[in-house]
């Protein structure tokens, strides 16, 4: 009897002690859009357990628009979500410590129909545009800096916008009620699939501007307090991000597992879907921060403290490189 209530302290202590051990996993709660391409990672982040090999619990809540997914970091209902590093920059200039880890450099472009006679984005004087997001979308400020650069063309006053959410912009461009189309990455890599072609990309435009198109613009944002409290947790989501990219960039089944998700209607589709975000997979390495800087001076020019706030200047802190 001694042995056996032995035996069974021992193997309650065990349990207890596997119990303690699993209570104690840190958990990360990302919000983001319920159908946003960032899906694709997280998922592959659960799916392969990633999450698990780098010490942590990934919970991923989906919502329904940018908006609410802030709302939920800032009430803290979320540990992360994904935002632009301008977005950062602004929050960090007005005295709210967040932190860019980065996640994509998919930037969209100009698309036009397969047929179109536009050659240049002067040749589309006088026509319509579709642009997904509103006046200050950073995809649009930058085309309309190389517009001017390059044509001596005033984009805004020389076409006709009309902005509306990217499937709107979709639509609209592939039934010609549009002879131009912005459009998010993803969308475009569907116009493309459709027939579309694009008439120049937002890097090629960035290029010509004297920006750097390598610097990630989206990315995961955290608050300072984790970096600073515990490093070992966000280092360890960086390293899962980092091989569920490295996983995506090189495995085809592992984008077959995620076709379901893709929400594609054929083939094409779905290969240009995949080819668009390995294109879009930062390098390993940290960010050059005097490029993000010239791009920050440039947007402060173009979309003024409505766009930047009070982020004149690019501040200090922004990006974090964990593991690279």
């Amino acid at each position: 009897m001694t042995f056996a209530r032995a035996l069974s302290t021992a193997c309650t202590a065990l349990i207890l002690g596997a119990g303690a051990a699993l209570a104690e996993t840190p958990v990360i709660r990302a919000a983001v859009l319920e159908f946003g391409t960032v899906n694709w990672e997280l998922d592959t982040i659960q799916h392969y357990e990633l999450d698990a090999q780098n010490g942590y619990d990934l919970q991923v809540q989906g919502v329904a628009g940018g908006s609410a997914a802030q709302v939920a970091f800032q009430g803290g209902e979320a540990d992360v979500i994904v935002s632009d590093w301008l977005w950062v920059a602004r929050q960090r200039a007005d005295g709210h410590d967040y932190v860019f880890v980065p996640y994509s450099k998919a930037v969209g472009g100009v698309m036009v129909a397969g047929d179109s006679p536009a050659q240049s984005l002067e040749d589309l004087k006088g026509q319509k545009i579709g642009i997904a997001g509103g006046p200050l979308d950073k995809s649009w400020l930058i085309l309309q800096a190389y517009a001017q650069q390059e044509y001596a063309m005033d984009l805004a006053a020389e076409t006709e916008q009309v902005f509306g959410a990217p499937p709107l912009v979709f639509k609209t461009a592939l039934q010609g009620e549009t002879q131009g189309a912005i459009n998010f990455w993803h969308f475009m890599a569907k116009m493309q699939a459709a027939g579309m072609r694009q008439l120049v990309s937002v890097s090629d435009a960035a290029l010509a501007l004297g920006l750097d198109p390598e610097t990630p613009l989206l990315g995961y944002v955290f608050k300072g307090e984790m970096l600073r409290d515990h490093p070992e947790i966000l280092e360890g989501f960086a390293a899962s991000s980092r091989a569920a990219k490295d996983l995506l960039a090189e495995d085809d089944d592992a984008w077959a597992r995620l076709r379901d998700r893709m929400n594609v209607k054929n083939d094409a589709q779905y290969d240009a879907l995949i080819a668009g975000f390995r294109a879009g997979i930062p390098a390993k390495g940290a960010v050059n921060e005097e490029a993000a800087a010239k791009m920050l001076a440039l947007m402060a020019e173009l979309g003024g403290s409505d766009l930047i706030g009070n982020a004149t200047t690019l501040p200090e802190g922004v990006f974090v490189q964990p593991g690279s």
